[in-house]
């Protein structure tokens, strides 16, 4: 594993662990050229993955835009970075057990908003009003009223 922060080859790993939910390894390692320790994921990918925007654009599946997405819901709430990472580990488990590689940006939205229900109510309504697209205060109001 090359180093992040001097781009030296050849890095030593001095801890693994299983994650809470066993889905990858956290792996902590260290650069002996400068030092510096960092943590690294190791998770097992069943299949490449596509996703198809509404546009008909294709591009291969980025579960770090997920987390990203997630986070920006999530920010400044009550919630465990633990809990977070096993919600993204269960939508791209059910993503790649799906058995389709072509995944619709709709599908994924679902996934994310469903976890984020589960999560935080706060950060569920901050995400589905950009992905619904909420234009004013009444649509907010609607939403909320369905909950």
């Amino acid at each position: 594993m090359r180093c992040p922060f001097c781009s030296h080859e050849d890095t030593q790993v001095k801890d693994s662990r299983p994650s809470e939910d066993g889905s990858s390894i956290r792996r902590r390692r260290f650069c002996p050229a400068c030092n510096s320790r960092f943590t690294t994921f190791e998770r097992v990918q069943l299949r490449e993955l596509t996703v198809v925007k509404s546009s008909g654009e294709r591009k291969l599946f980025d579960r770090d835009k997920i987390a990203r997405s997630m986070g920006i819901a999530l920010r400044k709430r009550p919630v465990e970075p633990d809990a977070v990472e096993m919600a993204i580990n269960r939508i791209v488990q059910k993503l790649e057990s799906e058995g389709e590689s072509d995944i619709p940006t709709q599908r994924i939205g679902t996934l994310v908003m469903d976890e984020l229900k589960k999560l935080d109510a706060v950060a569920y309504i901050r995400y589905a009003s950009v992905y619904r697209d909420f234009g004013n205060a009444e649509d907010f109001e609607s939403f909320v009223e369905k909950l």
